[in-house]
């Protein structure tokens, strides 16, 4: 089986109010330097060389705030530590203002072939209460410089019942991003992280408590206006034109092996989890030091993971792929539950597989804690 490369670029121009990512603040290049020369040193010091990668992720943080070169750097790891499939689905995460024409035909012209796009939302106010950094034009315009330099597999992020957020603004949102026309998005609702600014400006009353109902309002009229614009849900929060699904975040809801690198970063072989020191500072010294960041390995529960991970998927979960993995039914393992949970109308068992409902889209956390 091949498997996923995920690299962690935790730098960003500013901090946005909603992030608990491992991320620090870009402040000069020589920290950003010192930085890829230790994750690259993490690869190169790694032993197994026969594993195939088809789909290699750059996350943050922002990608983009990497030079042509450094990007050109870390391929080269990767591209000494793994064997890179031919047809390898290549992303980076970018956000506006931080790419320009230039480094946008750089990143192409070295394998990069999708971006995902963090727009967020098109409304300027919401963007200065978030502290993204940029304007829905800096986001319009990034999005034709991807064109420009031959990126065909583009995905916006937006985000659903952001404070102040009414449905006719969420609406605008999706109608613009969809007039836009690109292959992907990814539609997550807001969760509030705590000791992130917008958890304080929220517990301070200075922004207010996103509302549920609307947000699930959002949800149902995000459902209907992707599917009218010709995208088909293939997860909770994820769209695509066909043939354009993330190759790369699909590993993660199938339990297929991803090996993680940088500060933070968290790998699964199939087996067992592992995750890397999350200060990059830490990170850094460790690498230095020992040639490894390695904080956490443990081995997980794959059966549960299997199933509220694969539940996120829109095609749910083949009843018998389950018993041919973990030795076990799982109509007879939980019966009483999935009996209760087809019954409140949060499930579908039919044709030997188990769905989520629309319905059960929506309240998905319910289901899931049946299965851990």
């Amino acid at each position: 089986m091949s498997a996923g490369v995920y690299l962690h670029i935790p730098f960003c121009k500013s901090r946005c109010s909603y992030c608990d990512f491992a991320t620090d603040v870009y402040r000069d290049s020589g920290a950003v330097d010192r930085y890829v020369s230790a994750i690259c040193e993490e690869m190169y010091g790694s032993t197994d060389r026969t594993v195939v990668a088809d789909t290699i992720y750059f996350g943050g943080g922002t990608p983009s705030v990497l030079t042509p070169k450094q990007v050109e750097r870390i391929l080269e790891a990767v591209n000494y530590q793994f064997d890179i499939d031919r047809n390898a689905e290549i992303t980076m995460e970018m956000n506006p203002v931080t790419v320009t024409h230039e480094t946008l035909r750089d990143y192409r012209s070295l394998g990069v072939n999708r971006a995902s796009f963090g727009v967020q939302t098109f409304d300027d106010a919401d963007l200065k209460r978030l502290a993204r950094g940029h304007t829905a034009d800096d986001a319009r315009q990034t999005f034709r410089l991807l064109r420009e330099a031959g990126f065909e597999n583009v995905s916006f992020d937006l985000i659903i019942g952001l404070p102040r957020q009414t449905l006719a603004d969420w609406e605008k949102n999706l109608e613009e991003a969809l007039s836009m026309q690109p292959e992907h998005l990814s539609l997550y609702l807001l969760e509030i992280h705590q000791r992130t600014p917008l958890a304080e400006q929220i517990r301070s009353e200075r922004q207010p408590m996103p509302d549920e109902e609307l947000a699930a309002e959002m949800y149902e009229l995000m459902l209907d206006k992707t599917s009218a614009g010709g995208f088909a849900q293939y997860e909770i929060s994820n769209f695509s034109r066909p043939g354009f699904e993330s190759r790369h975040n699909t590993k993660y809801w199938r339990l297929d092996p991803v090996y993680g690198f940088g500060v933070s970063a968290h790998s699964f072989d199939g087996y067992q989890r592992y995750s890397n020191e999350r200060d990059t500072a830490a990170y850094v010294k460790r690498i230095d030091e020992f040639g490894g960041a390695e904080v956490m390995r443990e081995r997980i529960d794959s059966a549960s993971e299997y199933v509220f991970l694969g539940l996120r998927m829109t095609d749910g979960i083949e009843l018998a792929d389950y018993a041919d993995r973990f030795g076990d039914d799982l109509g007879t393992k939980h019966s009483s539950d999935i009996d209760r949970l087809e019954t409140e109308g949060l499930i579908d068992l039919s044709n030997g597989r188990v769905r989520l409902t629309k319905k059960g889209m929506l309240f998905s956390n319910e289901v899931f804690e049946v299965f851990v």
